[in-house]
């Protein structure tokens, strides 16, 4: 039985806390270069391209490790595998704070990128298993939240703190905290019980007697995964990709903003998502008991994120950091379906489902974030202006978004949530 494996209110409390500090630091890894882009862009001779590059290295040994990383969450447990994941992000965060150029950098990144991938995978499939599924939706959006959180701080403080000790021994002290946060996990989060065939839920025994590593075929080819998916990949994989890099070297090389004017804007934008996710995790539950599931709140809430691109793109250099603040608020519905999709399949299947998912996302944000690099590039190279060519790019990154809706629209309603999550 599902109930078998709950855990305690205190124990869960915990459990968040726990994941939640790792995420936070995740977080601010992933955002920093956003941050960091002129000071990188001066220091190695950085072009546009080379800086969606390094912000998608991230992404892209994000993505190379979802697949396995599904595999050995089903089989190892949240608490072991984030152990494990966690100790390649500390060694990433070295090798970027010893980089003499921009393959170091690279390098860093795709390592750091590895290393963290575990940090919401790993809790949200164990939450598959000790929370109730209103409280899944919750614990969902507060680690956004806590994401968020992360973002703030790699904001207006790492601007702060450049011109005291510079941005290397910025990711000494990242290093150092990520090993802290292996501690906090290793003492706090319980390990993984061995769920045998009579402990498993009623939906595994059915669906999952197969060994764990034939499973991604069950999650490719289910048909609610194939609606989400194109979602995933444009619309909250670029949603990460404005987030993280794009919002930034628009506000400064589009609206004129000075690098601490754009590391305020910056700090607003990830101000306002933190509130945004706090209030889904307060409402996610009420909304789930009032039938308002994740597909009905995202079909009638995403059509404003195209819009307000929209806006940003017909505004140019008069959009800036309220509106990018604006744009990513309003995309927050899609994270609704992160939580979707791991109560759309079994226990035993939840790892490999949330990994395909953020496999699907990651691979977004690092084709959106260097795909507007390079059309940037060269759509300078054409001819065009700079901010012709930002407001050029980010039409292109709008067409990919009301697509990937329509999509979703157009595949219909067959697949509820609801009736497929209930325990």
């Amino acid at each position: 039985m599902m109930g078998s494996h709950l855990l305690p209110r205190r124990a869960a409390v915990v459990v968040f806390l726990a994941f939640a500090f790792a995420y936070f630091l995740s977080a601010l890894v992933r955002a920093v270069t956003a941050t960091l882009a002129p000071t990188l862009a001066q220091e190695f001779s950085l072009h546009a391209s080379d800086l969606g590059l390094l912000a998608g290295g991230y992404f892209l040994g994000f993505a190379a490790t979802q697949l396995p990383l599904g595999t050995w969450l089903d089989r190892h447990g949240p608490r072991k595998v984030a152990l494990g994941f966690l100790g390649v992000a500390v060694v990433g965060s070295l090798v970027f704070s010893m980089a003499t150029g921009f393959s170091g950098l690279l390098a860093g990144r795709v390592l750091c990128g590895a290393g963290v991938s575990a940090c919401l995978m790993a809790p949200l499939t164990g939450y598959r298993r000790w929370f109730e599924p209103t409280t899944q939706m919750r614990a969902n959006s507060w680690m956004l939240m806590t994401g968020s959180l992360g973002m703030v701080a790699s904001t207006l403080p790492v601007q702060w703190a450049l011109p005291l000790v510079g941005w290397r021994p910025l990711f000494w002290g990242l290093a150092a905290l990520i090993a802290l946060s292996m501690v906090v996990i290793a003492i706090w989060v319980p390990r993984w019980a061995d769920a045998g065939p009579g402990k498993q839920d009623s939906a595994a025994d059915s669906s999952a007697a197969p060994p764990p590593v034939p499973g991604y075929s069950v999650v490719w080819n289910h048909a609610y995964f194939q609606r989400l998916a194109p979602l995933g990949f444009f619309v909250y994989g670029g949603m990460v990709a404005m987030q993280t890099l794009w919002a930034g070297p628009w506000m400064q090389r589009v609206a004129g903003y000075t690098p601490l004017e754009s590391a305020t804007g910056l700090f607003w934008i990830n101000v306002s998502m933190l509130c945004t996710f706090w209030t889904w995790g307060m409402v996610n539950p009420w909304l789930l008991r009032k039938g308002l599931g994740p597909d009905r709140l995202m079909a009638a809430g995403l059509p404003f994120s195209l819009l307000i691109l929209l806006g940003i793109i017909v505004a140019g250099p008069r959009a800036g950091g309220g509106a990018w603040a604006l744009f990513c608020v309003s995309c927050t519905f899609v994270s609704l379906s992160q939580p979707a999709v791991a109560m759309a399949f079994s226990q035993s299947l939840a790892g490999r489902a949330l990994s395909a998912y953020n496999l699907v996302i990651f691979a977004g944000v690092f084709v959106v974030q260097w795909g507007i690099g390079l059309a940037v590039d060269a759509f300078a190279a054409l001819g065009l202006p700079t901010v012709a060519s930002f407001q050029a790019a980010m039409g292109l990154f709008l067409a990919c978004n009301a697509a990937a809706y329509a999509w979703f629209v157009l595949r219909g309603r067959r697949h509820n949530v609801l009736q497929t999550s209930a325990p």
